[in-house]
């Protein structure tokens, strides 16, 4: 069990995440943090990374790793696909 609330991880994400955006601008893409929610965080890969082969691996070896490195091992990251942003209770 994570010992933070969603608040409480709300900053330490989003410092995670700018940390790896400038890996990902390096081929094009980049990643936008949208919510945490009981411990999972939701993000949305854009520009190259949509529809990249490599998106999963970016995903969960890359943003999901850094997160568990710098914040808690248990977290996990969700990619939010275009159109669902309001839908993240259905993923």
């Amino acid at each position: 069990m994570i010992p933070f609330t969603d608040e409480e991880l709300i900053a330490p994400v989003r410092s995670v995440i700018n940390k790896v955006r400038p890996s990902l601008a390096l081929d094009g893409g980049d990643i936008d943090f949208l919510t945490v929610r009981n411990s999972k965080v939701y993000i949305q890969l854009k520009g190259s990374c949509i529809g990249c082969a490599s998106s999963g691996t970016t995903l969960k070896y890359g943003v999901e790793r850094q997160l568990k490195i710098d914040i808690h091992p248990e977290i996990t990251v969700i990619n939010v696909p275009f159109g669902m942003e309001n839908d993240i209770d259905k993923l």
